[in-house]
Order: C-alpha cells, then structure tokens, then sequence
C-alpha cells in the first residue's frame, strides 16, 4: 500500500525490505540494501518500535529485553552501519524518540527505557560526531501521544491526553532533518513540559499522574 501511494505521488522508482528488529543481524542487512539500491544515504530516518503494552509493571524482564532489541539496539545498529555513507554525503541522523525518553510515565516502564537510552546514546553520539569534525547531523523527536490506530487502542480508557495528528507529527520529523535541528518537539508544548519538569520534578510528577486514568485491582 506505501509502495502504491508512493507512485501515485509521483516516485520513479521504490525499494523495500521486510526485516525483523527484533534479530541483531537483520540492521545491518538493511543498511547495505539500501546503499545498494540507491548508491548512498542522505538520510536515514529511525521510526520503529515494537509492541508496547501500556500496562503496569508486570515483572516481564524477557519483553523488556526483547523491546530494548527493538527499540534501541536495532537503532545503534542502524546508525553505526550507515554512519559512513552518511558521513561522506553530509548526511542526516533522525531518531524518533518519545516524550516517554524525556519524562518517565506510568505504564511505559519498559518502552520508557528505550526511549530514555536513545536520549543517552544519540546525544552523547551527536557530541562526538562535532568533536570529530564529521559532518553528520542528529535530530532527537520528541513526540507525544500521536492518533495512530495502535496508539489509540493501547491508550483508550487510560490517559486524558488528546493525540495529535500524524500527519503533521510526520511533517515536523521531514522538518527537522532536513534543517538539521537538533531537537524536535511535537507537539510544541512538550518542550516546555519537559522543562518544567526538570525545575520542579515533585510538582510535575503530581500534575503527570493527574493525566493518567488508574484503577486499584
């Protein structure tokens, strides 16, 4: 279906690859399958996640290693493998996080520490791309709750948030990779959540809980 829309919005010509993240290996194969294809990388936008439950705290350490695969080694893999290409193109880093990486919320333990590792990984990286002089920008998003179908079931019943429009969350990622900014947030507002948060964490904590719909068993 992406690949139809695609040519109906004009592309001459479309490559994809169905891989698992959830594998070590299945990165790196996607990397060189795309430098084959196209010749180089300009860009290489990192927006995939596996399943998060949206739940309490169940003990489940084996999903939580299974996520951390998915959601944040995959990405370093992914990353490191293209970081040449990239480097030689001037190119682009986009790592689409989550406020969930910024702030810890209630029943994202395990999603929330992937996001809290790709904030620590992809920071500290952009550091030393700069240090190196290799001319390789990276874009940390910050997104919120977004109206995804997969988003809206998960949540239904559980957060008093209103989701934001995909559309224009995708928008705001093309946005900031393509002028290089450092951060994105969106919706905006999530940059000064975050700020007031980090003056006044015991206040913001209490107020985030407000937001959350819990019911004792």
């Amino acid at each position: 279906k992406v690949m139809e829309k695609c040519l109906k919005l004009g592309a001459k010509k479309i490559f994809y690859i169905s891989a698992d993240m959830s594998s070590p290996s299945e990165p790196e194969k996607v990397v060189q399958f795309a430098v084959q294809k196209l010749g180089s990388l300009d860009y290489l936008v990192l927006n995939h996640i596996g399943t998060n439950r949206f739940q309490e705290w169940t003990g489940d350490v084996e999903y939580t290693r299974w996520l951390m695969q998915v959601n944040f080694l995959s990405y370093v893999a992914l990353a490191t493998a293209a970081l040449p290409t990239l480097e030689k193109n001037r190119g682009a880093l986009v790592v689409v996080s989550s406020l969930t990486g910024r702030m810890p919320t209630p029943f994202t333990t395990s999603y929330s520490a992937t996001k809290f590792a790709l904030d620590g990984f992809f920071s500290s990286l952009r550091h030393e791309l700069i240090m190196q002089k290799r001319d390789v920008s990276v874009t940390l998003c910050i997104l919120g709750l977004i109206d995804t179908d997969s988003a809206l079931e998960y949540t239904r019943g559980k957060v008093h948030i209103s989701a934001s429009p995909a559309p224009e969350a995708a928008l705001a990622i093309i946005r900031g990779g393509a002028t290089r900014a450092r951060e994105v947030f969106y919706p905006w507002w999530l940059q000064q959540l975050c700020c007031l948060w980090t003056l006044f964490p015991s206040s913001g904590n209490h107020v985030l809980r407000t937001f959350y719909n819990y019911s004792s068993p």
